[in-house]
């Protein structure tokens, strides 16, 4: 037999075995690295948290601090109700998934079965609501309207319905003060859910698992605030879960009190007022669109001129808040979320955009004065205006002959803007611009705080838009594509303006500033917008961040903290255009667009200015602007789909300052009836045991100022000439106009 030789063979069997020896003792090396680890680096504090396995938490929720008005009157609060809840962690442990209790809790309850199984399942993108949003580890609430009867009747039955409680909780209120709603300021709560609780984990304010934190409104903005901290108590137990003992308990802390700059009276009369006149638009009809008005959305603002705090905000179509307290049915969410439910939840008065019409004037009129056009120099109020093929008309063809730039806010002469924005247009290189342009016009819009948010303590408010050079290329990049996709030279109108959009849309041409200098084209403003510009022509040119929290309260009322006002600029006019401004703006009440809706105001007593306005909207019917300010206030309304400035919004706009200082309807002064005739200046009271005292609100009656010839709706009996006085031969035709709107189209250049 041959012997084969084993050269080469041992060495290479060595070789493993070196390797495996090392591999073995660098994971023997590794295992006493993390051993070492474990129980001595780290030790301490895996012992600290093994040990909290033996400690059960018992979470005390804080009662969440109120929101109130100016006077101190609530407007959101807590009330104690018994809230059933079920823990889906017990539920899931059962065979059935809990299906069988949750049966037998709605018979209890007289609900129907299916819908509360559909109150634990978790909420997601597929899944419609009822369904819970919060963490799926805390107590899911069922119902917050359960009788003693049925607690007691779950209680005393524990064995029949495990995961299962009864318990008395603080709940949130929204009383609706006098009813007022105010449901877009005040905002609603859900359940906080993991991933917020994940990002707040190592923040000065965490959150529990039971929290409710704000989605909207000053809910949201003054959460931290008003949440306060819940109280945790700690208890000892053993392997079995009995308690052996009580370990260190955090007592809930309430929290702050937030008073508001809000008088829940004005509130509710801005409320009635808007829904009113949007009722009476809809009984009107538009000659234009061959219908009755829509008027389907509208806001309101009621601001302190001199300050920027909100007195009112109303906003519609509303809601009631209360729907989303202890969860939302399902019924409710489509209601305030469906595409048939034009949307409530948005607060129109910050988030609601629209071209402002001729109320925008007051922005260009300034803008003409910077470019070196003198406020009372004489410019042509022609009938028309013509730029190529394009006639531009004024108002039903008036001509008002040569007319100062104050008399042309006073009648609203769109032909006098459209000269000198074209003129300005032409200084600046028309089609090809100069390399740098002066653009007069919009830089005054963005003076006057246009094209950004207005800085209001409210989430979620819109920047509006001011159509300038760097807007267009923008917009023009980001549409190009789709315009020369659809656009056609001879198709119907939309096509050809994507037409030329496609061509030219990045470029200023002469059209896009003349409806630029009357609020059209593609200028947008908010209405809170607007009340900050009208404020500050009030009160000598500050523009201030409106501001609806006025000051915190703490819980035992010893330490309040005032929520100061704040300017974010002034007004781009010297005072002598200002003071100009300010008499024409009365004039558009004494003799102008809005006199027949203003006759018979004490203007001697409460000097009142205003402009009106009737924005155009493709394919839908105009938007009502009116714009309004006294020495205290600035009170703005808009109306979507509802025809002129003052038609659709006069009646209303007026008896809100009805309302305010006491005006009766033969335009005495009651001061007893005037709900707010200065300012709130004062915070309300606190006792010396930390509550506020708050006084009742009476239901507002809207006949109580009514003016003699007016119906219910305060609208005109007769002829709205007959309140106004009969004006000279200068200013005929002025007491009958109303801002209608005028055909007007792009120019293409």
């Amino acid at each position: 037999m041959t012997n084969i030789p084993e050269t080469g063979r041992t060495p290479r069997v060595q070789i493993r075995l070196v390797v495996i020896q090392i591999l073995v003792l660098s994971l023997l090396g590794t295992l006493g690295g993390r051993l070492w680890y474990l129980q001595i680096r780290n030790g301490a504090e895996y012992a600290k948290e093994a040990s909290g396995n033996h400690v059960q938490q018992v979470v005390q929720p804080a009662v969440r601090g109120e929101i109130l008005d100016a006077r101190g009157v609530p407007l959101a609060d807590n009330e104690t109700r018994l809230v059933v809840s079920a823990s889906r962690t017990d539920l899931l442990k059962m065979k059935d998934k809990g299906k069988a209790v949750l049966t037998k809790l709605a018979g209890v309850l007289g609900m129907n079965p299916q819908e509360v199984v559909d109150k634990v399942r978790l909420c997601d993108a597929k899944t419609p609501q009822p369904c819970w949003n919060g963490s799926p580890y805390q107590p899911i609430p069922i119902t917050d309207t359960a009788t003693p009867r049925q607690a007691l009747q779950i209680r005393e039955r524990s064995e029949d319905f495990p995961g299962v409680t009864a318990e008395p909780q603080a709940l949130r209120r929204y009383p609706s003060p006098g009813e007022a709603n105010t449901a877009q300021v005040l905002g609603y709560l859900s359940p906080v859910t993991d991933n917020e609780i994940q990002q707040a984990k190592n923040t000065s304010s965490p959150y529990l698992r039971s929290d409710q934190v704000g989605r909207s409104g000053l809910e949201r903005q003054y959460d931290q605030v008003l949440r306060g901290k819940a109280g945790v108590t700690r208890y000892e137990v053993d392997n079995l879960g009995r308690v052996i003992g009580k370990a260190k308990g955090d007592a809930a802390q309430p929290g702050s009190r937030l008073v508001t700059s809000i008088d829940a009276r004005v509130q509710r009369v801005a409320e009635y007022e808007l829904n009113e006149a949007m009722k009476a638009a809809r009984t009107q009809f538009d000659k234009n669109s061959g219908e009755n008005y829509k008027a389907d959305s509208g806001a309101v603002v009621v601001m302190e001129a001199r300050t920027g705090r909100v007195v009112a905000m109303a906003s519609n179509p509303t809601y009631d808040p209360n729907v989303w307290v202890g969860g939302i049915s399902a019924k409710d969410y489509r209601q305030l979320t469906g595409k048939d439910s034009n949307y409530p939840l948005l607060n129109r008065a910050i988030q609601g955009q629209a071209a402002p019409g001729s109320t925008f004037k007051v922005v260009s009129t300034a803008g003409a004065v910077e470019a070196g056009y003198a406020f009372d120099g004489h410019y042509p109020c022609t009938a028309s205006y013509s730029v190529g093929s394009q006639v531009f008309k004024n108002f039903e063809g008036e001509n008002f002959g040569p007319i100062s730039l104050g008399r042309a806010l006073e009648v609203s002469c769109d032909t006098v803007f459209y000269g000198l924005a074209d003129s300005e247009w032409k200084k600046d290189g028309g089609i090809n611009p100069k390399k740098t342009p002066k653009d007069y016009f919009f830089k005054a819009a963005h003076q006057f705080g246009l094209g950004k948010p207005t800085g209001v303590d409210l989430p979620n408010e819109v920047s509006g838009r001011v159509p300038d050079r760097q807007w267009k290329q923008k917009y023009w990049e980001a549409n190009k594509d789709a315009w020369c996709k659809t656009g056609k030279k001879d198709g119907d109108y939309v096509q050809k303006i994507a037409y030329e959009n496609c061509l030219e849309g990045n470029r200023m041409r002469e059209g896009d500033e003349i409806n630029y200098s009357i609020g059209q084209g593609d200028t947008l403003v908010t209405p809170i917008q607007e009340a900050v510009i009208y404020s500050a022509v009030s009160n000598g040119g500050t523009l201030w961040n409106p501001t609806i929290g006025k000051a915190i309260i703490s819980p035992d009322g010893k330490q309040t903290t005032e929520i100061r006002p704040q300017s974010h600029g002034r007004l781009p006019i010297t005072k002598e255009t200002r003071d100009g401004m300010d008499q024409a703006f009365a004039g558009v009440v004494t003799r102008g667009t809005a006199a027949w809706k203003f006759g018979g105001w004490p203007q001697d007593k409460i000097p009142l200015h205003a402009k009106t306005g009737t924005a155009e909207v493709y394919g839908k019917q105009t938007t009502s602007w009116l714009a309004t300010y006294s020495k205290d206030y600035a009170v703005v309304m808009t109306i979507a789909q509802a025809g002129t400035g003052s038609g659709a919004s006069g009646e209303a706009v007026r008896k809100i300052y009805n309302a305010l200082y006491g005006v009766q309807g033969d335009g005495s002064i009651d001061n007893k009836k005037a709900l707010l005739p200065t300012p709130q200046k004062d915070l309300p009271k606190i006792r010396p045991d930390g509550s506020i005292v708050s006084p009742k609100i009476e239901k507002y009656d809207p006949n109580a100022n009514q003016a003699p010839g007016q119906d219910q709706q305060g609208a005109p009996t007769d002829n709205p000439s007959a309140t106004v006085p009969s004006p000279s031969a200068s200013n005929r035709t002025t007491r009958r106009r109303t801002d209608r709107p005028k055909k007007r189209r792009r120019i293409p250049t």
